[in-house]
């Protein structure tokens, strides 16, 4: 078909480049090869030809229609950049493919809204629960300290017994503890959230027609 050889990889121009010499001995049957050299001048020949090895070659049937389209052989440079291109080519490819099928997969599994509000619900049901024990815990430690404060005040301006000094340290790390672990489930919940939010966003889309893989991707907060 008529400029299909143009699209030979780097591969399959090298082989032409190499084989030139051998093709010069070898009679391309009714084929007719022309190029423009460096000089501007037109050859011909029933062979490839090796003053055009770094040009374009058109192959001409014996009543002149275009047979195919040689083209240059690559520098090593040209190949290099060629191969880095493709080699990008390649991976844009296989992760839009990659989208389409997460795209699809997710709207298999959400197939409206309220299917998703559940799943969201879902994931954050044990962080909540974690979060209503360490209020809790909270609770706990506040009652464990109150007798101990109300104990401390007997010894305003004294130095306070070893024991409930260990005892009141003791209740400070705990509740610092507990303070800490609240910050970071709440956070948690940020996170889950910031995440369904994404993920909703793009489903609204997708629900209201736009194609699986054609959605620019958006990072929710860590």
């Amino acid at each position: 078909m008529p400029g299909i050889e143009r699209f030979r990889t780097p591969i399959a121009a090298s082989c032409l480049a190499l084989a030139a010499l051998g093709a010069q001995a070898a009679p391309a049957g009714d084929a007719i090869f022309t190029c423009v050299d460096a000089n501007g001048k037109r050859l011909t020949s029933d062979r490839l030809i090796a003053e055009c090895m770094g040009r374009e070659q058109r192959v001409l049937n014996r009543d002149g229609s275009l047979q195919r389209v040689v083209p240059p052989a690559m520098t090593a440079d040209e190949r290099t950049d060629f191969e880095a291109r493709e080699s990008r080519r390649v991976a844009e490819q296989k992760a839009q493919q990659e989208a389409v099928r997460r795209d699809r997969n997710l709207m298999l599994r959400f197939p409206n809204e309220a299917a998703h509000a559940k799943a969201r619900e879902a994931a954050l049901d044990d962080i909540r629960q974690a979060v209503q024990n360490s209020e809790a815990r909270f609770k706990v430690l506040a009652a464990e300290r109150k007798p101990l404060m109300e104990e401390a005040e007997f010894y305003l301006g004294k130095t306070l017994p070893a024991r409930l000094k260990q005892q009141l340290d003791a209740n400070d790390a705990a509740t610092a503890a507990q303070r800490s672990l609240v910050q970071t489930q709440q956070a948690e919940i940020e996170r889950i959230n910031a995440l369904y939010d994404v993920e909703l966003a793009r489903l609204k889309r997708l629900w209201a027609g736009a194609s699986p893989g054609s959605i620019a991707e958006k990072s929710a907060r860590n």
